[in-house]
């Protein structure tokens, strides 16, 4: 049950954040391996690139690859968040005193992360396939002809094998470890602290909203640079035998990306990824408590 109520509360923020994260893909891959001001900026910023995509692409561009994403929100955080619950129910994440140890929390939330995140590694790859799709006047980074989610991985499948749809994955990894053990370590002890300190009544709601506000923060400030590197490593194009043309893996795709365009580079789309990341890590971290809170005091 707590995987399954993990992988409910995050799909219930995913259709909410989705067109952020189309805005952040299409940001995060415009002027790629460019120096700043040798390309044209079709998005100037977050506000302007709901706009273009709207006009150019229609308002249904703002939901592309919905499927996979709910797909892969329900996989990934359904086992990230359901593991972690799990250790945090059996009082693993607890020192003998019965006090959150910050280090188990963060180790807690990177290994579930890194376990959700690779099995669901080919999906991921595939919705940044589809967010990525524009008209030619606003495209920006390699455009894949997929017509959907199941087109994407035949063909994937079919061109590459198995090992294609896992294309990323492994540099796909540091993105996860470092966004999950800030989101999940910092939501667990903003939460305790703000208990101890009895700013809200008990069981209140506030409680969770609260603790989820600062771990988004903090998530969007400790990740950006990997969700950076991990969009343009999946969206590269490849060759003949599925390996990437433009980089050699994570390590790389930062090294260029700083070279190239400077450490801002680095951070583009940041004002998307906060958008997208803080309204999705409140929500789905608001959800998920409390789906547990109302399981385990109604259907229990």
């Amino acid at each position: 049950m707590d995987f399954l109520l993990s992988g409910l509360a995050a799909c219930g923020a995913c259709v909410f954040t989705n067109p952020l994260e189309v805005v952040k893909t299409r940001m995060q891959l415009q002027g790629e391996l460019k120096a700043p001001g040798t390309y044209q900026r079709h998005y100037r910023n977050v506000f302007h690139a709901f706009f273009t995509i709207g006009k150019v692409d229609g308002l249904a561009a703002l939901q592309k690859g919905l499927a996979p994403a709910l797909l892969y929100q329900f996989l990934m955080n359904g086992i990230r968040l359901g593991t972690y619950g799990l250790a945090e129910a059996r009082g693993y994440l607890h020192t003998h005193e019965g006090v959150l140890s910050p280090v188990r929390s963060a180790a807690a939330g990177a290994l579930a992360g890194v376990m959700g995140a690779y099995l669901g590694s080919p999906i991921y790859m595939v919705k940044t396939h589809l967010q990525a799709q524009a008209a030619s006047e606003i495209a920006v980074g390699h455009q894949y002809k997929h017509e959907g989610m199941f087109h994407a991985l035949t063909k994937i499948g079919q061109k590459h094998g198995l090992v294609g749809l896992w294309r990323g994955a492994v540099g796909g990894l540091p993105r996860v470890v470092i966004g999950s053990s800030t989101q999940l370590c910092t939501f667990s002890s903003t939460k305790d602290l703000l208990i101890q300190w009895e700013i809200f009544p008990p069981q209140s709601w506030k409680v969770a909203l609260a603790a989820a506000m600062v771990s988004g923060v903090a998530v969007v400030t400790a990740m950006t640079p990997f969700d950076v590197a991990s969009t343009r490593l999946y969206n590269q194009p490849t060759d003949t035998h599925g390996k990437g043309l433009m980089y050699r893996g994570i390590l790389d795709a930062l090294l260029q990306t700083a070279r190239k365009e400077g450490l801002f580079g680095m951070y583009k789309g940041i004002g998307a990824s906060y958008f997208r990341l803080g309204p999705h890590t409140i929500l789905s971290l608001f959800f998920w408590d409390q789906l547990r809170v109302f399981y385990n005091t109604y259907a229990k």
